[in-house]
């Protein structure tokens, strides 16, 4: 029993470790994007720190230090280093979002020298976008080694990276640069990473990992994605074989003797292929990752005809980037994050396991690791397909950069709290002064009718009760808000840049920053108001209107069928089919 109970117990971390680290990121290069930005999109799918935070810019003291912290989504929380379990950073030094009374003081792990001049940013659980239209987005990779975090020796993971890269770059070279010199120098630790990096002119895919548990580096390498490409990372490296001598490529000194040192990869190998040598495959079980590359790849490439079954983890059936079929806009995008694999023979709205009202919905829980009444652990081996959206995702978005615009009006992120499916685009500036309230507050253990995050997440939840009715009363709002905010975009942005070239760059700032408050405080009172209207209208599983209430909307006879609902009572003998 305690061999039992020890197991269990590994099981759960790794259960929750599983659930913090699995999301979805693309890039879209200039010449792939309908109106010629740069376009970074991700999810993070773990339920977490859900909270959009405006990081001030700000001006520091010659010789002052900058704190690297500890980041949750990279190994889980420890309590040891501070802040909370929903709450990832505590600390006066960026800004008032992250300053939060009641909550431990997050304690570093190190520190880097201070520059004088910090650029405003965007952040979540990780950095998204700068007052410079420098964009990231990331993805959680399995890696061969996933080193712990030692003061001295192994203190970043992506996510102090990418808010370095953020306070301090401007174009996504001088990021890439500045975070493989910062591995180099400072330690990496944690799971391997993706991290799509990109400005005005290119998109980037950097990504990193550690390579031994007491080491005090780490190894990187980044691939500029085609002007006219998509990429798509699910999870999983995507990179592979390292080519020297090029200008869209570069990588740590140390690539190739820790791969040979190590005894991963030898020169008679042929080329280092990244994704096989330092990767350790999918998470959890086959296609984790690569059915979600399938579909995003399929979805901007119909023409491909790619094969959703393939040989093994490690294939090369899914290039690093391809050349969609028509040019792509942010609703093209987001509508990737949202897919349920609608129309394939892996449709998660189809099927026993959606219910009979249509729900992808599929809770984890690694039943395999359920003990039985014997105290044993069950036979039971499966899983369910792992979709694009996903039931646990905090928030998703879609930056975009913008050359032919000054970088306060061109930089701009589509963020939709909680899971794509059942979120709202709102617009927000990298000229803004600040972001709404409700954007910046949430915990996920406290419930809050002021938070715009449990605004959207309670509807989601509730939309599963009868979700193939509900979700087309969500699509009504969504789609009028949406179809309102990419309306305006237009005259919003020519109002902009003519305080631009008037030289009122204040009155810029404060036009984007009010139009953004202006919507986001539209939306969480509609989406409150739509969680009260879903109670009304389907009130005990009825449907009330005006037009009569207790409408019956009974189980559709396929579902039926499958529950036994013919050997019901329908008389006084007993059917053969009972229990």
């Amino acid at each position: 029993m305690k061999n039992l109970l020890t197991a269990m117990v590994l099981l759960a971390g790794l259960i929750l470790y599983a659930q913090a680290n699995a999301c979805t990121v693309t890039v879209t290069g200039k010449g792939a994007s309908a109106d010629g930005s740069v376009m970074v999109s991700h999810s993070d799918d773990g339920l977490s720190d859900a909270r959009l935070i405006y990081v001030p810019a700000m001006d520091h003291k010659e010789g002052s230090l900058r704190a690297v912290f500890y980041s949750n989504c990279a190994l889980d929380f420890k309590p040891q280093w501070g802040a909370s379990e929903t709450q990832r950073i505590m600390t006066r030094e960026r800004g008032p979002g992250y300053d939060m009374p009641g909550v431990p003081p997050s304690v570093p792990l190190g520190f880097i020298p201070q520059i004088s001049h910090t650029y405003a940013y965007f952040d979540a659980n990780y950095g998204i976008m700068n007052e410079h239209q420098l964009s990231i987005g990331e993805c959680t990779d399995k890696a061969k080694v996933h080193p712990e975090p030692e003061p001295g020796k192994r203190i970043f993971y992506s996510s102090e990276l990418s808010r370095v890269a953020l306070e301090r770059c401007t174009t996504a070279r001088e990021a890439i640069k500045l975070m493989g010199e910062l591995i180099e120098k400072y330690g990496y630790y944690g799971t391997g990473e993706t991290l799509a990096v990109a400005d005005p002119k290119e998109g980037w895919v950097m990504e990193m990992c550690g390579y031994d548990m007491k080491g005090t580096d780490g190894v990187w390498v980044a691939q500029r994605v085609p002007d006219d490409g998509f990429f798509v990372a699910a999870n999983q490296f995507r990179i592979r074989e390292i080519r020297k001598g090029t200008e869209d490529m570069i990588y740590s000194s140390n690539i190739f003797d820790v791969a040979q040192h190590k005894g991963w990869w030898k020169p008679e190998d042929g080329p280092l292929d990244w994704a096989e040598v330092y990767g350790d495959g999918e998470f959890h079980h086959p296609y984790y990752s690569l059915r979600r590359v399938w579909r995003a790849q399929s979805l901007v490439s119909p023409s491909l005809n790619l094969p959703a079954w393939v040989e093994g983890a490690f294939t090369k059936a899914y290039p690093f980037s391809i050349k969609p079929d028509q040019k792509l806009n942010v609703a093209n995008i987001f509508a990737i994050h949202r897919n349920n694999y609608e129309g394939t023979e892996f449709d998660l709205t189809k099927g026993l396991a959606a219910g009979p009202f249509s729900n992808p919905n599929r809770f984890e829980g690694q039943a395999e690791g359920t003990a039985d009444k014997e105290g044993k652990l069950t036979p039971l081996k499966g899983a369910f397909e792992r979709p694009l959206n996903i039931y646990r995702c905090v928030y998703a978005y879609v930056n975009q950069s913008r050359k032919w615009l000054p970088d306060p009006i061109g930089g701009l992120t589509w963020f939709g709290p909680d899971r794509p499916a059942t979120a709202v685009l709102m617009p927000f500036y990298a000229g803004a002064k600040t972001l709404p309230q409700s954007i910046q507050q949430g915990d996920i253990l406290t419930f809050d009718r002021s938070s715009m995050w449990m605004a959207f997440n309670y509807v989601a939840n509730y939309v599963m009760l009868k979700y193939s009715y509900m979700i087309k009363d969500l699509h009504a709002v969504r789609d009028r808000f949406e179809a309102g905010a990419f309306g305006m975009q237009q005259e919003l942005e020519g109002q902009a840049e003519d305080l631009w070239k008037e030289g009122d760059k204040d009155g810029v700032r404060e036009l984007l920053t009010r139009h953004s408050e202006t919507i986001a405080a539209k939306v969480i009172d509609e989406w409150w108001k739509l969680s009260e209207h879903l109670y009304i209208k389907y009130n005990d599983g009825y449907l009330n209107t005006k037009a009569g209430i207790a409408q019956a909307v009974f189980y559709p006879s396929w579902w039926l069928k499958a529950v036994g609902f013919e050997n019901g009572p329908t008389s006084y003998q007993r059917h053969p089919g009972s229990n």
